[in-house]
């Protein structure tokens, strides 16, 4: 029986121009909704500091009426709790902007790297791909609790 040998690749057809170019574009969009997300979870963050500056007041107040006996030191712990949870929300836009950016770097690598051989070097003669992130992923977190955040 003859076996035709694989193709080499250097005789092997390139990535079609069209396909190519459609890839790339695709690969630029994605990056282009993990930026927007981005800002979104920075607002997101924007308004977790504002109400994470709002507990401290309330739990200021309460500090305070406890001091005077007007109040139960143990009616201070649902504040306490609310402080916590807004802590562990800041941890999690800080994951999830580093699992963000550690993608969106990945993605434009992709689209370079398909660029530079679908269409050659610019017009300097070398065309610029950013390299890939070496890590496979930042954040080694899979879920949070209050104080099990891993932050690098």
């Amino acid at each position: 029986m003859l076996m035709n040998p694989p193709p080499s690749s250097e005789s092997s057809p390139a990535l079609p121009l069209l396909v190519a170019a459609d890839l790339q574009d695709h690969l630029m969009t994605a990056t282009n909704d993990l930026e927007r997300l981005q800002g979104l979870l920075a607002d997101a963050c924007d308004n977790l500091m504002l109400r994470f500056s709002t507990a401290v007041q309330q739990m200021e107040g309460l500090m305070h009426a406890a001091s005077d006996h007007r109040i139960q030191t143990s009616e201070l712990a649902p504040v306490l709790q609310n402080l916590g949870a807004a802590v562990t929300a800041l941890q999690f836009q800080d994951m999830a902007s580093q699992l963000i950016a550690h993608t969106n770097r990945r993605l434009r690598n992709c689209a370079d790297r398909i660029a530079r051989e679908s269409m050659g070097d610019d017009e300097d003669g070398q065309a610029v791909v950013e390299e890939p992130p070496l890590r496979p992923n930042p954040v080694t977190q899979s879920e949070m609790d209050a104080g099990s955040i891993e932050l690098f």
